[in-house]
């Protein structure tokens, strides 16, 4: 981002690369070893208004879970910027963005749900049982279903499958309804996904 005092903003392009030139207020720059960059919040707000809107979550999210910026210092950005190309996304991102989301599948995961219309879940609930307690990643409580986010290593070797098999045996025994779903999943065939959750969504809950 070149440092600049011009009013106006917008980009050029050399042998391929983008520069994208805007104004940056005292406030918006800090020094990282002894460099001038901009400030955490700038940056996200720049990233959302610049890239598609999934990457821009996965940045906003990330950036909220770490603790290196806040909601409030993304508002304030926005508010600072208020006619700049893009920044009516940049809005619905931190609008959008959620620290519950502890990976970038996850942050991906939120995004295809709600491009889908489907309700927003709760991230990162504790469910507890007669003896265990789990963390899941998505829980839509009004219809008991659980979605799990798995990774590429999730299942690497066959102790972790059976302990899967029996953390989700123990979560239907309670009535919860368990989907699970990969990266493959999510971005080959993201309506079957979906599919799978809304077909959940209509399953009776076993009493």
């Amino acid at each position: 981002m070149t440092r600049t005092r011009a009013r106006s903003s917008g980009r050029r392009k050399s042998d391929g690369i983008f520069f994208h030139t805007a104004e940056l207020p005292d406030g918006h720059v800090t020094k990282q070893l002894g460099a001038r960059v901009t400030s955490v919040p700038r940056t996200v707000v720049d990233v959302a208004r610049m890239s598609s809107f999934m990457s821009a979550v996965v940045t906003a999210d990330s950036a909220l879970r770490a603790g290196l910026t806040t909601k409030g210092a993304l508002l304030a950005v926005c508010h600072q910027c208020p006619r700049w190309p893009g920044i009516r996304q940049a809005r619905r991102v931190v609008d959008f963005a959620n620290p519950g989301a502890e990976s970038v599948l996850e942050s991906c995961a939120r995004v295809v749900f709600h491009e889908h219309g489907l309700e927003a879940p709760e991230l990162q609930i504790t469910v507890t049982g007669p003896d265990f307690r789990y963390s899941v990643d998505f829980y839509w409580p009004r219809h008991r279903v659980i979605a799990e986010a798995d990774g590429a290593m999730k299942y690497s070797d066959a102790q972790r499958a059976v302990r899967q098999l029996d953390r989700d045996q123990r979560l239907r025994d309670l009535g919860y309804k368990v989907v699970h779903f990969t990266w493959r999943d999510l971005f080959q065939n993201p309506e079957e996904v979906i599919a799978r959750i809304r077909k959940a969504f209509a399953t009776l809950t076993p009493v």
